[in-house]
């Protein structure tokens, strides 16, 4: 069988909300160790100078974390080599492969292997291909309540989904 979809375009906001929401559940440890990290330096710059502005870096320190990422997310879709995850494709998706297309000649496919994990959510499937490449298949793009059944059923065989 042979799941194809409407044609849907990603947009640059919910990419960047999928970009930090992936980078948030895998790197969630690093900027608590940032802060830590901070906090202790400057417990130890403390023992020779009396300084407690010092512990506002701590937050900076977070706070910069985020920004570097959301830099990363926001400059993506303006790079001229990632504008085709940001045009209108439409999608056939089969047990082998995920055939992604422009128009019925352009096309390109992508192996079940080359995705690292899939994620569900209330109203979409986000494939994810690596840090920054994602393929997001919102519900509304399918044509039947069967293909989102398909395609949930392939991901799960292929261990994606639990």
């Amino acid at each position: 069988m042979i799941v194809k979809t409407k044609k849907y375009k990603l947009d640059a906001k919910t990419y960047r909300k999928i970009g930090m929401r992936h980078v948030l559940k895998e790197q969630w440890w690093l900027p608590v160790v940032i802060f830590v990290g901070i906090i202790i330096i400057n417990l130890l710059v403390n023992l020779a100078y009396e300084n407690t502005w010092i512990y506002s870096l701590a937050p900076v320190g977070v706070l910069l974390y985020f920004l570097f990422w959301y830099i990363q997310f926001v400059g993506v879709p303006q790079l001229p080599q990632n504008q085709v995850m940001f045009e209108k494709l439409f999608y056939e998706i089969s047990s082998p492969q995920i055939l992604i297309k422009k128009s019925a000649k352009e096309g390109m496919v992508i192996k079940w292997d080359m995705i690292k994990s899939a994620e569900k959510t209330k109203n979409a499937f986000t494939l994810k291909l690596s840090k920054a490449q994602y393929i997001h298949l919102p519900f509304k793009i399918f044509n039947t309540e069967s293909d989102i059944r398909f395609l949930e059923t392939i991901l799960k065989r292929k261990n994606y989904l639990s």
